[in-house]
């Protein structure tokens, strides 16, 4: 099998391709193709196709009905080799990148499209500038010689083909969509918020409890404005900063009651309600658009849709084809199991390899079988709660899992200095803006080279901040979590291999959870196929170690019935 063919789509709907080698240079010469889909459909025997963006070829291909075994993404490469030169936020397209290799002006990067609700928008956007491919390998060439300096040249390649594979997937999940049963979903509505009144206003229940809210205050009072409730408690004596459901929860107030289930129902109106079922769900799928590395950790977003926050209630309406099954499996204690790879901590690791819960685990060894304080103390350890009783958990956990407390330690020490601190693949956290020139610089980890890095809390490239300490504690989470998103990447490029040679499909995805629909025949297998794919990213992302990476699998007809 011919290990590697580069594609430039032209203007004009063909394609310029080459047969690389193992250098990435052409072995032969250029050839120009009067159809892009006829030129991949063509040549089954390319194992990975090089190419400029996926997210701008692959829909294409996909419209036609032709798929790719796998690829590399020559921008998505560019952002993880910018993070990790210390660059993040640096125009990241392959005509930015020539530009830069040229010494030439730097083109910015194009906004963010809009979503377009209920359509394969991406087909229809308007395409970047044309690169021919001699260009293209020009950039393909400096971002090899760019993964041979990188701290770890395996890992960072690793990364770099798992990160194209998941665009692969968002891909072909875009198109499939979510099973979704627009008839549900409406009596779930009318269930909940009850008749819509003409004119677009607010359903009946949002009404009523509008009414209950004013009585309760003896004025009318919108709750959907929180000035407007802040303003009605003060004149009642009750002095509130916001309408935030801790905050307003424990107050003794008529008001609260009705207030509280208001604004639970008025965010699934809003959110998730009939306006947003008539955008966003066609032909009984859900069609969001997913975007991989839409974070620094490399977490996943999507552009528009929400369906990365969709409520348990709304679930109901995701519901299998007739004859098929839907099979949700959730990572079991992802973040301790990756801590535990990640530091090489041997007590932790020991923990993480057994049968039995991993905080139950810990627990027996730290907290006297208190399971509630060890879950506690770990996580305190991974985001950061380091005063109170997150102190005493946290000293307690060092005492037991030293290595496993000092590598976090190790990567807030790091980030609240302004040094790169990177996931154990690679992907890289940047310093904050202004952090000195010695921001490049890495930070040691004993034995297994620069820290590992996780992000999703908002932190962005050339974000400045003049708190360290709280970077300090984004980069103690992001070598956690981001390791994890390297982890979940190779999961999701092993299922996908087993899910093409079955009827099955990849239709979700989020974080530590992945939704698969398939005939029900097929349900034992990808059950099993979960589970090896958990086991064979363990490996392959974090080397041979004891740690065991289960899911917690449940076959439903609908997704509600899950958990």
């Amino acid at each position: 099998m011919t290990e590697r063919w580069a594609l430039a789509p032209a203007e004009d709907g063909g394609a310029e391709i080459a047969a690389l080698g193992p250098d990435g240079l052409p072995t032969g010469p250029v050839r120009r193709e009067p159809d892009l889909a006829e030129a991949v459909r063509t040549r089954p025997d390319v194992s990975r196709w090089v190419w400029r963006s996926t997210a701008d070829v692959y829909p294409r291909l996909l419209a036609t009905g032709v798929r790719v075994e796998r690829c590399y993404d020559m921008e998505a490469a560019e952002t993880l080799l910018l993070g990790h030169e210390g660059r993040l936020g640096e125009p990241r397209s392959a005509a930015a990148a020539l530009a830069r290799l040229r010494g030439g002006p730097v083109p910015p990067d194009p906004p963010q499209r809009s979503a377009e609700p209920g359509s394969q928008s991406s087909l229809f956007e308007p395409r970047p500038v044309h690169l021919p491919l001699a260009d293209l390998l020009t950039v393909y060439a400096d971002q090899q010689r760019r993964h041979d300096t990188a701290a770890h040249p395996g890992r960072m390649r690793l990364l770099t083909a798992s990160e194209s594979a998941g665009m692969l997937v968002a891909a072909e999940m875009n198109l499939s969509g979510l099973p979704w049963s627009a008839e549900v979903h409406r009596d779930v509505l009318h269930e909940l918020l009850g008749e819509r009144y003409t004119g677009g206003g607010e359903p009946r229940r949002l009404a009523e409890l509008t009414d209950e809210v004013s009585a309760a205050f003896g004025r009318r009072v919108r709750p959907d404005l929180p000035a407007d409730v802040v303003k009605a408690f003060a004149q009642a004596g009750i002095k509130v900063k916001s309408t935030r459901r801790w905050e307003i929860e424990s107050i003794d107030h008529p008001a609260v009651k009705p207030l509280l289930e208001y604004k639970k129902l008025y965010r699934i109106w809003v959110a998730h309600g009939w306006s947003w079922l008539q955008d966003w769900v066609r032909d009984g799928r859900f069609r969001p658009e997913y975007l991989p590395g839409g974070t620094v950790t490399g977490r996943w977003v999507t552009n528009g849709g929400g369906a990365l926050q969709i409520p348990k209630v709304i679930r109901r309406a995701v519901v299998a084809d007739p004859g098929w099954r839907l099979v949700v499996a959730d990572a079991d204690q992802m973040e301790p199991r990756v801590l535990a790879a990640i530091s090489r901590d041997p007590g932790l690791m020991e923990v993480a390899g057994r049968e039995s819960d991993l905080y139950q685990s810990v627990s027996d060894r730290a907290f006297s079988g208190d399971r509630a304080q060890a879950k506690l103390a770990v996580l305190g350890a991974v985001y950061g709660q380091t005063s109170g009783d997150g102190l005493k958990n946290l000293a307690l956990l060092r005492r037991r899992f030293p290595r496993a407390v000092a590598y976090v330690d190790d990567a807030a020490r790091a980030g609240e200095e302004g040094r790169l601190v990177r996931t154990w693949l690679g992907r890289t956290c940047p310093p904050a803006a202004g952090a000195g020139e010695d921001s490049g610089e890495e930070a040691g980890m004993p034995q297994d080279g620069p820290v590992d890095t996780p992000v999703d809390q908002g932190w962005v490239p050339g974000y400045a901040s003049s708190d360290s300490r709280a970077r300090g504690r984004f980069a103690r989470n992001f070598v956690v979590q981001g390791s994890a998103a390297d982890w979940a990447l190779l999961v999701l490029a092993a299922l996908r291999r087993t899910c093409s040679q079955l009827a099955a499909e990849l239709v979700f995805f989020q974080h530590d959870e992945v939704i698969v629909h398939c005939p029900e025949e097929e349900a034992d297998i990808v059950v099993a196929a979960i589970r090896d794919a958990a086991e064979l990213a363990g490996r392959l992302t974090f080397g041979e170690t004891p740690v065991r990476f289960p899911f917690t699998t449940a076959v439903v007809r609908c997704y509600a019935d899950a958990k």
